[in-house]
């Protein structure tokens, strides 16, 4: 197959509506029933895309979930009225090859309702690795399928109801051409011998757990370098684990119930007493004043915290320090990871893969920093064996082991 060059690429053909109009949102136990029949007996892989109500919810619950296959067209499916009811669906379609853009985006909503696939290819993934520069949707539609495809609602918050018919036109949309794209991406790695390295990175994405949540989350705070005081941080922390709690129970995101600016503003001024909070920007406004006592009484357990329990003024690293520390605190660790680098960069450059997914960076920090002792640093298969323990793929290993090996070699 012949894989259009981006810089030649030619007009596209717009794609305003899905070709066999856009179909009704099915809410009830017995559409999705009559769904999952037609589906089982259509034919191929199946199209998936889920709609999220990120920055407007705190979940990440699938909000919309759009599905097509060849035989059966597509399905709009509002999963809240009958997330009971979805056992029929899951058994239609959760032994079929699933196809998404962005996978890892979508996969841990659809799992929280029992729906996940026996196999997947990632269009997006799968175009990162055949080296396009451009990996959007609507980018390699119009590269690959030379199609325009509508776009603008992604960011919308899905949870609206009921949802607004450009939007349910643009969700169609999503899925409409994704089985094609599947076939041209497929194509594109089969001409570049890539077919076996985007098995093993779908079937990664495919089988990765959840991410663990992390640590002092409340660090990530917008404006939190600012503060020079312990004492400050536990205001911003207490406040943050306040804010949270509230979102989390209202199901709304934690930045429209009080934003970092106005935790900062908290933490720097302290106030005494509800007045005095209300005088800072934002915690006047209708929607905060409901829950001033509750910041309050985060901001006085910040004040009142025994020093022995303040958090400190940097948080403790997991693993190796920040790179620009490196050359003052361990200069042949430092040389390590530039030689490291290129050698990474060079290999990107001739497989024309990007150097992140190549391998993961923090990994190869990791290695450079102290992964191996001294004696096995250049030992092909001591590096290989770090790599693997790290997560690395069979053919991300396959790669790098001989050039990091090299590139570990101490410096004459």
């Amino acid at each position: 197959m012949s894989v259009p060059d981006e810089s030649e690429a030619s007009a596209a053909t717009p794609l305003l509506a899905p070709v066999e109009g856009v179909p009704p949102v099915l809410d009830t136990a017995a559409e999705i029933s009559a769904a999952a029949a037609r589906l089982i007996a259509a034919t191929g892989p199946l199209a998936v895309d889920a709609e999220r109500a990120s920055g407007f919810r705190y979940s990440a619950r699938a909000y919309l979930i759009q599905l097509r296959r060849a035989g059966a067209g597509t399905f709009l499916i509002d999963p809240i009225p009958v997330t009971d009811a979805l056992a029929p669906l899951a058994e239609a379609i959760n032994g079929l090859e699933w196809v998404l853009h962005s996978a890892d985006q979508d996969l841990p909503g659809l799992a929280e309702l029992g729906l996940r696939p026996a196999r997947l290819f990632d269009t997006e993934l799968g175009g990162r690795l055949a080296g396009f520069e451009r990996v959007g949707l609507a980018a390699m539609v119009e590269r690959l399928l030379g199609r325009a495809l509508r776009k603008g609602h992604g960011a919308a918050d899905w949870s609206t109801r009921p949802l607004p018919a450009d939007w349910l036109n643009y969700a169609a949309l999503d899925v409409e051409l994704l089985l094609e794209l599947r076939d041209s991406v497929a194509a594109a790695l089969d001409a570049q011998g890539k077919s076996d390295w985007a098995a093993q990175e779908f079937e990664h994405i495919r089988t990765l757990d959840p991410p663990a949540p992390k640590a002092e989350r409340w660090r990530r705070t917008s404006g939190i370098h600012t503060l020079r005081r312990t004492r400050q941080l536990a205001v911003v922390r207490e406040l943050w684990t306040t804010r949270d709690a509230l979102a989390r129970a209202r199901d709304v995101a934690p930045a429209r119930i009080l934003p970092d600016a106005a935790i900062i503003a908290a933490a720097t001024s302290e106030p005494k007493s509800i007045a005095q909070l209300r005088t800072l920007p934002v915690f006047g406004g209708p929607r905060q004043r409901r829950y001033s006592r509750e910041w309050l009484a985060a901001i006085e357990r910040g004040r009142t915290l025994p020093d022995s329990e303040l958090p400190p003024l940097t948080q403790p690293f997991d693993g190796p320090p920040p790179v620009n520390r490196w050359e003052r605190r361990d200069p042949a660790a430092a040389a390590r990871l530039t030689r490291a680098r290129a050698a990474m960069g060079a290999l990107s450059a001739e497989h024309s893969i990007p150097v992140e997914n190549l391998l993961a960076p923090d990994l190869v920090r990791r290695l450079c920093w102290d992964g191996l002792p001294d004696y096995d640093v250049t030992e092909p298969s001591a590096v290989d064996g770090f790599l693997k323990s790290g997560g690395a793929r069979p053919w991300q290993r396959e790669l790098a082991v001989p050039r990091l090996a090299v590139a570990l070699r101490p410096g004459d």
